[in-house]
C-alpha cells in the first residue's frame, strides 16, 4: 500500500478537545491508501511505522486540514453587478428582489444558459477556490425553481467533482424563492418542491441535503416546515438560510429539525442561539454577505459562545449579494467582522464546516482514519493566514494523500 510521510511541518491539528488550535511544532503526517495513518510529534512515530514511506519535507511549513466551504452557490448564470451600483445608490436587498430584481434576477439568466455554460461558469470559481487550499466545497441549486432547471443546476455541481479534485456537497435549494409562474401562489409552490421536485432529484441522486430560505421575502417556518418533513421521509439532512434580514424564528425552526447547519443568522436571537446548540446545529456564519449588503446587524457570537454553538465560517459565493471566491477573506472578514479568534475563525473553515456538512467523521482535523486533506502554507504562525488580505500563501494542497 503507498505511503507518504509528511515530515517538518508544524501542525495545526484543529483536534484539541479544548477548541484550540491543536499545535504541534516539528510534527508529521503519515498517510496510507489516502488516509491518514497518524498525525502528530514526530517524536511519537514509531521507528518502523513509516517504514518505506515516500518523504516530503515540508520545511517547518504550517500544515492544516484541508479547507471546507461549506455553503456556495457557484452554479447559476448571469450576472447582477447593476444590484451593486442601485446599492450604492441607496437600495435595499428587499427594494431589488421587489423590483424584479435579485434571485428571480438569477433565475432567469439560469434557466437561459446552456449546460456547458453553466459547468464553465462554475469550475472558474471553483477553480479560485481551490487554489487557496479548498478540498471539499458545498453547491446549492436555487437558480432554477422548476424541476428541470434545478436538475441541470445539481448535474453541473456533480460534475464539478467529475472535472476536478475536489469532494463536492450538493444541497437542494428549490425552497429558496417563488418564481414568477407561481403568480404568488406560495403554497401550490412548496407543494411542488415537497411534492414532486425534491423526490425526482432525490430518485436521480443528484440529493445530499435539503436546504430552504425563511425570511420575509421567500417562505415562512411552516412553508419550510413542510419541505423538510418531505427531506426526512427521504432520509436527507436539512440546513436553512436563517435570520438574515429579521427574526422569524429561523434558528429554532432549524433546531426542532435537527438541521446540520443554520446559516447567516444576523438577527437570531438568544433563545435561538440556544436552541442551535442543544440541537448539534452549525451556526454558519457568512461575513462576506454582511460585508457586500453593508449590514450594520452582526451575528450574535457573544451567544453562540455563551451556549457552546458551533461556528462555521463560509463564503456564500453567489452573484448577488457576495460574489467571493476566497474562503481565506471570508475568514479574515470573520475575524475583522464578527470578532471570531484565529483559532474560532480557521477552526471554521475546516473542522466546523466539515461539522456543518455532516463529514466531521472523516475530514477536518488532522486526526488518523480521516481523509488525508491537507494544507500546506508557506506560513509559520496560524494568524497569517487571515491577517493578509488578498494574499494567497498556498505552498501545496494534499488530497486524500496526492500532492498537486
Amino acid at each position: 500500500m503507498a505511503a507518504t510521510l509528511f515530515r517538518r511541518a508544524r501542525l495545526a491539528t484543529l483536534a484539541d478537545p479544548a477548541g484550540g488550535l491543536g499545535l504541534v511544532d516539528d510534527g508529521a503526517v503519515l498517510v496510507r491508501g489516502g488516509r491518514i495513518a497518524f498525525a502528530g510529534p514526530a517524536a511519537d512515530l514509531p521507528a518502523d511505522a513509516a517504514s518505506g514511506a515516500e518523504p516530503v519535507d515540508c520545511g517547518g511549513r504550517l500544515v492544516t486540514p484541508g479547507l471546507i466551504d461549506c455553503h456556495t452557490h457557484l452554479v447559476h448564470g448571469g450576472e447582477r453587478s447593476n444590484e451593486f451600483e442601485m446599492r450604492l445608490a441607496g437600495a435595499a436587498y428587499e427594494d431589488i428582489a421587489r423590483a424584479g430584481g435579485g434571485i428571480v434576477s438569477s433565475v432567469r439568466a439560469t434557466r437561459a444558459a446552456s449546460d456547458d455554460s453553466l459547468l464553465q461558469g462554475a469550475l472558474a470559481r471553483l477553480d479560485r477556490l481551490i487554489a487557496e487550499g479548498v478540498t471539499t466545497v458545498e453547491v446549492k441549486s436555487g437558480y432554477g425553481l422548476d424541476l428541470p432547471t434545478e436538475a441541470r443546476m445539481l448535474r453541473a455541481a456533480r460534475r464539478l467533482g467529475a472535472e476536478r479534485d475536489v469532494a463536492v456537497v450538493t444541497s437542494f435549494l428549490g425552497a429558496h424563492a417563488l418564481p414568477p409562474e407561481a403568480r404568488g401562489d406560495r403554497g401550490a409552490y412548496v407543494d411542488r418542491v415537497a411534492g414532486e421536485m425534491l423526490p425526482a432529484l432525490h430518485a436521480e441522486g443528484l440529493v445530499d441535503a435539503v436546504d430552504g430560505f425563511c425570511e420575509g421575502i421567500a417562505f415562512s417556518p411552516a412553508e419550510i416546515g413542510r419541505v423538510f418533513d418531505a427531506a426526512r421521509r427521504l432520509g436527507l439532512p436539512v440546513k436553512l438560510h436563517a435570520d438574515q434580514l429579521s427574526d422569524l424564528g429561523g434558528a429554532a425552526l432549524a433546531a426542532r429539525h435537527r438541521a446540520l447547519s443554520a446559516d447567516h443568522l444576523e438577527h437570531c436571537s438568544e433563545a435561538g442561539a440556544a436552541a442551535l446548540a442543544e440541537a448539534g446545529t452549525v451556526a454558519v456564519l457568512l461575513p462576506g454577505a454582511c460585508y457586500f449588503l453593508r449590514e450594520e446587524r452582526r451575528p450574535p457570537v457573544g451567544a453562540f459562545r455563551r451556549h457552546g454553538t458551533r461556528m462555521a465560517v463560509a463564503t456564500d459565493y453567489n452573484p448577488g449579494t457576495s460574489p467571493l471566491t476566497s474562503l481565506l477573506m471570508a475568514a479574515n472578514m470573520a475575524a475583522t467582522l464578527f470578532r471570531l479568534t484565529v483559532a474560532e475563525s480557521l477552526a471554521g473553515i475546516t473542522r466546523e464546516a466539515a461539522r456543518a456538512l455532516g463529514l466531521l467523521g472523516d475530514r477536518g482535523t488532522l486526526v488518523a482514519g480521516k481523509w488525508a486533506d491537507l494544507a500546506i502554507w508557506d506560513v509559520e504562525h496560524p494568524a497569517e493566514l487571515l491577517c493578509r488580505m488578498g494574499f494567497n500563501p498556498l505552498h501545496r494542497r494534499v488530497r486524500r494523500g496526492v500532492p498537486s
